[in-house]
């Protein structure tokens, strides 16, 4: 009997020692269990767009998943208890391994011989759910193992942290957050007790248990997880009985997808590109909730105007237009829409707004604010008749949109009335394409790589390609006075990341920028053209331009204030000519009610007047100013001032004398002036080209700048220069370009009469 308690005594001891060896190694051992890599790395998480007020646009996937996350000090109360409750109800005891829940479940297990629960702990789910492992009982330990390491590193919060923002609640869902906002459109700060304890139910299976596909399951399960609560105490009687009771409302199952065309800028430019491209632009990886520069209401507002104007249009062959709205202070994307309906079968995924099409006569500002940069002004008479202008390719002669001249025009009207004629004729004085090809390009736009010959003059009548986005970004420089910045459509980022590299732009006085406004805004001005009550036509003041491609492939209208820039365009897709339909009657009735919209929403102003701008007196078909008013003269405002009229600018009986190239069009029905002008018959030379005052620019690579056409008004003059010679080719008179000040003259041989022009010529 004592041998026996002896034995038995050391066969105790042995297993004590033994279990505390065990006790020990295992203490030792778990210091050495490494944590998951997986979870040393942020999760990956979904990019969600906002509009600049908070309103969701869309949320993109991060690999096959929806993923947020939240820190834990933004998950309530009442949705960590229910998820206790649904999966560890002792998490906050326990040291990573609930024994009493794995002693039950060996228990329950033997009875039914079958395994019915894992006893897993919300740390061991998290190891689970973090490195995938085949379910086996050697998986079984090794989560164990590390749970006890990670409750070793990491704080409770920590856990509870990580694994709600991992969790998979169905429908690619994870995170509670995306749960949340998926099933019920809410913060988890709103969730109810029912609400909370529907989703902490989900993982268990949430394919099984997907409330949209199978309710009443995922009702159950819910009723499961809300009885827990209460047992543990963590509702009242009352809490428990208003939950139950609680009628659940789910959220549609789709994705929110509004602003699809800015959206997808959006994605492409910033969140979808290569790590490469990214790395050399310098743009950080986006995740989480981002917010944009859009105004969803005034998008929907755009979106609704497009197609209402679209639908109106559909009898002219018009299916498709696009709209941006600049912040012109900071440039950021207010509005934009890239085609009627995004969602429409075939071209609806097209975004208009960043597709280059054909110019037409938007870009002519930028061409008159060179020759205001030069010392033009807005009463500089033009010659608005017929022209032709040699080239590589054949003659060139541009033609107005209504196919008439106006004769002898000012600017002001000029460019009011879109004229093409004196527009070509500036940019011929000025040197040709090249300057406002740079100019253009300085601004933001990026479709001009080519040679400036093989755009040639009709560089500012359209004949190049230029897209939305660029365009208004172009009329918001003009608005803040030539300063340039990228647009962005993500505060802080620009999104014209890739444009070609862009040469400077001068200095230019903020008067030109404000005459080129003010004859933008004339409705008076431009009544010719487009008549007294066009979609032109505002009650507060406008700057505003329109476009026409040649076969009415693309029409334009934009219009900008201090605060806002609105550019719109209208066409087909596919190329096909819209039949007889103009800027104005196109894209105008567009712009028209974005414009109002804007103004009865946030205000307009308009730009002070620059000290340097004066106002005098000026004959309106000389553009000379006049000692004393007469009939018929005007006043126009000034930053350079004209010339004074002298008794050379008339007849004797008071009529405007004009040179003899004017003959022609006087001649012609186009002439309104009528018994106003005369043709000068005393002899005299008109020189046709070069213009006084032009610019030439030699470019080494392109042969054809180092000759520069000479033009009288009647064929057989003698040319004469000092410093130029001059070569015939191809039947016409060129001058040898030298870079230099130069003056030619042109002189009849029968009547020795003379005319006189100054150039100027410069290289590169």
């Amino acid at each position: 009997m004592r041998y026996a308690k002896i034995h038995w005594r050391k066969w105790l001891c042995r297993i004590l020692i033994g279990v505390i060896a065990f006790v020990f190694v295992a203490w030792v051992g778990i210091h050495f269990v490494p944590v998951p890599e997986a979870l040393l790395r942020k999760a990956p998480e979904s990019l969600e767009l906002t509009d600049r007020h908070g309103h969701p646009l869309r949320e993109t996937r991060t690999g096959e998943r929806f993923q947020r996350e939240v820190p834990l000090a933004s998950i309530p109360d009442n949705v960590r208890r229910a998820m206790f409750a649904a999966e560890d109800k002792r998490f906050l005891s326990h040291a990573g391994v609930d024994w009493l829940a794995v002693g039950r479940a060996i228990a329950d297990g033997a009875r039914a011989r079958r395994i019915n629960s894992g006893a897993s702990t919300i740390s061991q789910q998290l190891i689970k759910i973090s490195v995938p492992r085949p379910r086996t009982l050697r998986t079984k330990l090794i989560e164990m193992a590390t749970a006890l390491r990670l409750e070793q590193l990491w704080t409770k919060d920590e856990i509870l942290a990580a694994y709600l923002n991992r969790l998979d609640f169905g429908c690619l869902n994870f995170g509670i957050a995306s749960g949340a906002k998926y099933y019920f459109g809410k913060p988890l700060a709103d969730l109810s007790n029912a609400e909370a304890a529907l989703l902490a139910g989900l993982p268990v299976n949430p394919s099984r248990l997907n409330p949209h596909a199978n309710p009443a399951a995922a009702k159950r399960r819910q009723t499961t997880v809300l009885r827990r609560m209460g047992e543990s105490g963590w509702l009242t009687e009352e809490q428990l009985q208003q939950a139950l009771s609680e009628p659940l409302h789910y959220q549609p199952p789709q994705r929110i997808f509004l602003a699809p065309h800015f959206v997808d800028l959006v994605l492409q430019d910033v969140a979808d590109g290569s790590e490469k491209v990214r790395e050399e632009d310098h743009r950080p990886r986006l995740y989480g909730t981002v917010a944009t520069t859009l105004d969803l209401d005034l998008n929907r507002f755009i979106e609704h105007t497009l197609t209402d104007k679209l639908a109106k249009l559909r009898d002219h062959n018009v299916h498709d237009g696009a709209v941006v709205v600049l912040d012109n202070r900071t440039r950021e994307v207010r509005g934009l829409v890239g085609s009627g309906n995004y969602f429409a079968p075939g071209t609806g995924e097209v975004n208009g707004a960043t597709m280059p099409r054909s110019a037409g006569s938007t870009i002519k500002p930028i061409t008159y604010l060179l020759a205001f940069e030069r010392g033009d002004t807005p009463a500089t008479i033009l010659p608005d008749i017929p022209i032709e202008f040699p080239t590589d390719t054949g003659p060139y002669r541009p033609e107005n949109y209504a196919r008439h001249c106006q004769g002898p025009v000012a600017i002001r009207e000029a460019l009011a009335c879109s004229l093409n004629i004196p527009a070509v004729r500036v940019l011929q004085s000025l040197g040709g394409p090249l300057p406002l090809q740079r100019r253009l390009q300085a601004w933001g736009i990026t479709t001009l790589p080519r040679e400036p010959r093989e755009y040639g003059l009709g560089l500012t009548i359209g004949n190049a390609e230029i897209r939305l986005i660029e365009l208004a970004n172009l009329f918001a420089t003009l608005a803040c006075n030539g300063e340039f910045q990228p647009v962005r459509i993500i505060p802080g980022l620009a999104h014209t990341a890739h444009a070609i590299p862009r040469p400077s732009a001068p200095d230019v006085a903020p008067e030109n920028f404000w005459l080129i406004a003010d004859i933008l805004a004339d409705n008076a001005a431009r009544q010719p053209q487009f008549g007294a009550a066009s979609p032109l036509r505002f009650d507060f003041p406008v700057a505003c331009k329109t476009g026409t491609s040649t076969d009415f492939r693309d029409n334009w209208a934009i219009g900008y204030t201090p605060e806002f820039t609105v550019a719109v365009w209208v066409g087909n897709f596919d190329g096909t000519p819209m039949i007889d339909v103009s800027g104005v009657s196109g894209a105008g009735p567009v712009l028209y009610d974005i414009v109002e919209h804007m103004h009865r929403r946030f205000g307009s102003t308009w730009f002070p007047r620059p000290l340097g701008i004066t106002e005098h007196v000026v004959h309106p078909i000389t553009g000379h100013l006049v000692s004393e008013a007469k009939p018929g003269s005007m006043v126009e405002k000034f930053y350079h001032l004209p010339p004074v009229e002298t008794l050379a600018d008339y007849d004797a009986t008071g009529r405007v004398l004009l040179g003899g190239d004017y003959a022609p069009w006087a001649a012609s029905v186009d002439n309104h002036l009528a018994d106003r002008i005369a043709i000068r018959t005393d002899g005299s030379i008109s020189l046709i080209s070069p213009a006084s005052g032009s610019t030439f620019i030699i470019d080494p690579d392109i042969p054809s700048t180092a000759l520069i056409p000479v033009t009288a008004s009647f064929e057989g003059v003698k040319w004469e220069s000092r410093t130029l010679h001059f070569r015939q080719q191809s039947g016409k008179t060129y001058a040898v370009a030298v870079e230099g000040e130069h003056q030619i003259t042109a002189r009849d041989p029968s009547s020795g009469k003379t005319a006189t022009t100054e150039i100027r010529i410069r290289g590169l």
